[in-house]
């Protein structure tokens, strides 16, 4: 069964129409759009990176219903293959990113792939591997579940903090305006962004509805361990999976879990950060890893500043090298040394 990319949604709601039934054990192939619903192509230019309609993103394609799963039950999605395109994309958007309040202008990477690696005219002497995986995994909330965690969202809002507006004038379809956003990851699972999701690796979601209601999307072509610039290498896909079900196991993990296939190891150059003025802050010593690795390349490689943090998005991993040395934790950002093509 293959289901075509035209078969979307952006948003999480346990009303959604299915768009497929199958069983346990079957394989199906759905289609995908890219993370940013192709607001960027080849004909884009760095400004358009500061006009796109964030609304609209992650167009997931599903849902897809499971014959007899149901609460309780946890679904078994094993990725099989990924096909990608040829073209994909990473960029800076102003007001999103690790970085954003360093990094306010738009700044667009557009990247040519061959299957194997990913260059770009904006990254010189660089092939980044490839690391396909789908960056959006997830099934329906319950109906309780969903309120309980736009319950959650908006007291996070009302202290302050970030949380994405719900923009119901962009959902799709129109049902979809009264669910969630698709941006953080929840207990249904939806944007993760684990880059060990690639082919080989089983991902495994609690089910909260009959049918458990999978949808995917947002493939990358690669992303480092953090996506620190708010886009991987975007793409458009097609993803096979194959769909088990485990009923009524005796434990039912709360948030998705996930095997990952063996990896070969990879020379890499890291940079370390700690937090120097807030105590026991992974955030901050996240930070200062990153900018540490922002200013290597820029030193060692010669890369512009805003097209190293690209790179770090699409490549570098952050890494939590120890969390109880107070006071201060330390992060390490971890770069592959094969993604230089020259010296």
């Amino acid at each position: 069964m293959r289901i075509p990319a035209s078969a979307a949604h952006n948003r999480w709601h346990p009303d959604l129409e299915p768009v497929a039934v199958v069983r346990p054990g079957d394989v199906l192939t759905l289609e995908t759009r890219d993370g940013l619903d192709g607001q960027l192509t080849r004909a884009s230019a760095h400004a358009d990176c500061g006009a796109l309609d964030l609304g609209l993103g992650h167009p997931l394609t599903g849902p897809v219903y499971v014959e007899g799963a149901g609460p309780g039950d946890v679904l078994e999605v094993e990725l099989l293959a990924y096909e990608t395109p040829d073209f994909g994309v990473n960029a800076v958007i102003p007001g999103f990113g690790f970085l954003d309040d360093l990094f306010a202008e738009p700044f667009l990477v557009p990247w040519d792939l061959d299957g194997a690696v990913a260059r770009s005219v904006e990254l010189p002497g660089v092939a980044v591997p490839a690391c396909v995986h789908a960056g959006v995994i997830g099934v329906a909330p319950s109906h309780a579940l969903l309120e309980e965690q736009r319950a959650r969202e908006e007291r996070i809002r009302a202290a302050g903090g970030p949380v994405a507006d719900p923009l119901p004038e962009t959902a799709f379809p129109p049902l979809a305006a009264a669910g969630l956003r698709t941006i953080p990851p929840r207990e249904n699972g939806g944007n993760i962004d684990i880059r060990r999701l690639v082919a080989g690796a089983t991902l495994l979601l609690p089910v909260h509805v009959s049918g458990a209601l999978l949808s995917l999307g947002d493939v990358h072509f690669a992303q480092g361990d953090g996506e620190v610039c708010g886009t991987g290498i975007e793409i458009e896909a097609a993803v096979t999976v194959r769909l088990g079900l485990r009923r009524a196991p005796r434990r039912v993990p709360r948030f998705p879990a996930y095997l990952a296939p063996a990896q070969p190891g990879r020379a890499r150059f890291a940079t370390t950060g700690i937090p120097e003025h807030d105590a026991m802050d992974l955030t901050a010593a996240a930070r200062a890893a990153l900018l540490a690795m922002i200013d290597w390349l820029e030193a060692e490689h010669g890369l512009s500043r805003p097209a190293a943090y690209c790179l770090c998005s699409a490549c570098v991993d952050l890494h939590l090298s120890q969390v109880v040395d107070v006071p201060y934790p330390l992060v390490s950002a971890l770069i592959p040394l094969d993604v230089f093509e020259v010296a």
